[in-house]
């Protein structure tokens, strides 16, 4: 009887071992898969962040943009007026205007070459340095007013003309925001 004890304690202690070292591979693994898990996790939710980040700052340049739009038709209108006081008074009020609006269009340019990608950030600043044949042309007339007028109707001209480069380059902004959102879409798997 001596040796079936000891059998059954062999037994009964290989078993408990077997059992243990079981439970640690169980737990090391579990432990392993929790954290590789939770990893996936957090890199998803960063990816849902970035991806929603971005398209609030395209959102917030394309909002900006029809914005700063408006205000050059506007001034296109205002330029048209037969020159007097009531010309020059509203002349200067939108040029106080085009200065505010551009400050928010540069900021949310800055935005969006801040959060990337590379093709998006360019055609932002391509949308901002569009708005400058405007600038240059509103100035030159606004400089007229004070009397170094050359030719208003050059200036009205030029004016007129910077609207087609500046709907292209809100149209490429698009086309490269639309592109970025759409990459990050199929890297996130988010659809």
């Amino acid at each position: 009887m001596g040796d079936s004890t000891l059998w059954t304690l062999a037994i009964a202690a290989l078993t408990g071992g077997t059992a243990v070292l079981a439970s640690w591979v169980t737990s090391r693994g579990s432990t392993q898969a929790a954290r590789i898990q939770a990893e996936i996790v957090a890199r998803s939710q960063r990816a849902e962040r970035l991806r929603e980040s971005r398209r609030v700052a395209y959102l917030d340049l394309i909002e900006q943009t029809h914005r700063i739009g408006e205000l050059f038709w506007e001034i296109s209108a205002a330029l048209r007026l037969p020159d007097s006081a009531d010309r020059s008074a509203a002349l200067s009020e939108l040029y106080d205007r085009e200065l505010a609006e551009y400050a928010r269009m540069r900021r949310c340019a800055r935005v969006v070459e801040l959060e990337g990608p590379s093709a998006a950030a360019a055609a932002a600043l391509a949308l901002q340095q569009a708005t400058g044949p405007f600038f240059s042309a509103f100035k030159a007339e606004l400089d007229g007013e004070n009397g170094t007028r050359n030719s208003d109707s050059d200036n009205h001209q030029e004016f007129n003309a910077a609207y087609d480069p500046f709907w292209k380059a809100l149209e490429d902004f698009v086309d490269a925001a639309r592109d970025a959102h759409q990459t990050d879409e199929d890297r996130t798997g988010l659809q």
